[in-house]
């Protein structure tokens, strides 16, 4: 028996074609995907396609288009045993971190993938990208799927998507997960890590999907000469609820009063402040040094080793449960979706 696989169109590189007269990319007709890609009639599955009703560079990707994409996958959960996302690599691993969050009890593979370069190029990572995605997600063992998680593929590796961060705008290898393994490599063959796989359990429970996201979450990263007029007016941001704070090293930040003082009263007048690393791999430890054990005194939110990408989704999907504020820090540093040690 055939599995079935939907394909989402968002945009992005992937969905395009090159005008060869003019030298413009154009988004193809998604209906005539067999005909751009012929190798996908080698696939032992049925592929159906839904696309954005405007599909969209990624860079103008928000939570409302999050939402419709859960909303995709929501109604067409039943119907189809796998999902592969295409999507612009810029935001994707904001958008796949996301998506992690909002498919609470995911047991099918939610796939997202797109490209550097477009399908009809010379010398596009398109098509493997996208034939390779597919496969993964129709992988089977025992009647389940084996990929029971939201993946990020790009370059013969799937990530884990909520530890993934993209790292280069020109070459192909354009993802890194430098805090987690790769789930699954491609080479001759497949070869699945299924320890590094996300553990499910054995009652699985009916999806729940999360649509209400929280957007007054920023990001602020530290660097030598940040002023006190700065970090001020940072933490007065009206509406700001969480402040996610790029620390150096593991975890660390000046020592000055200023600084030490206007940290404190954010936290004390109820900003939940998230310690998060500025490096690509490695985890906050606060209390390592003296400068993180005055956070930890202040009770800032340990980020551990996750990504900014999954921290600021994290906030969101968090705020939006309304999760109570005695709550947001515990809940914060427990891994939800394996994003976390």
């Amino acid at each position: 028996m055939k599995t079935n696989i939907l394909l989402i169109y968002t945009g992005g590189t992937i969905g395009m074609v090159k005008d060869y007269e003019t030298g413009a990319l154009k988004a193809f007709n998604f209906e005539e995907l067999v005909n751009n890609i012929p190798e996908l009639n080698q696939l032992d599955c049925e592929i159906q396609g839904l696309s954005l009703e405007d599909p969209i560079d990624s860079s103008n990707m928000n939570p409302t288009y999050w939402a419709t994409i859960a909303t995709m996958i929501e109604e067409n959960y039943k119907a189809y045993d796998g999902f592969v996302v295409l999507h612009g690599s810029d935001t994707m691993s904001y958008s796949a971190s996301a998506l992690s969050f909002m498919l609470e009890n995911l047991a099918k593979p939610v796939i997202f993938t797109g490209s550097q370069l477009p399908i009809g190029d010379l010398r596009t990572d398109a098509k493997e990208n996208l034939i390779t995605s597919i496969q993964i997600a129709a992988l089977q063992s025992k009647g389940k799927p084996v990929i029971q998680e939201v993946g990020l593929y790009f370059e013969y590796k799937l990530y884990r998507a909520n530890r993934t961060t993209k790292i280069n705008a020109e070459h192909f290898e354009a993802f890194a997960s430098l805090n987690h393994p790769p789930l699954v490599e491609s080479g001759v063959h497949l070869n699945v890590h299924h320890s590094y796989l996300l553990k499910r359990p054995s009652k699985s429970k009916p999806l729940q999907v999360h649509k209400n996201l929280d957007d007054n979450v920023m990001v602020l990263k530290l660097f030598p000469g940040l002023n006190h007029e700065v970090l001020k007016s940072a933490l007065q941001v009206t509406g700001l609820k969480v402040l996610i704070l790029e620390t150096y090293g593991a975890g660390n930040a000046p020592m000055d009063d200023w600084f030490l003082s206007e940290i404190g009263n954010a936290v004390d007048k109820g900003l939940h402040i998230i310690n998060v690393t500025q490096c690509s791999g490695g985890s906050v430890a606060m209390g390592l040094y003296e400068s993180s054990e005055r956070l930890k005194q202040m009770q800032l939110i340990n980020g551990k080793d996750i990504t900014t990408e999954a921290a600021i989704t994290k906030a969101m999907y968090l705020l939006g449960t309304k999760v109570s504020r005695r709550l947001f820090k515990t809940i914060f540093e427990t891994s939800l979706r394996g994003e976390m040690l």
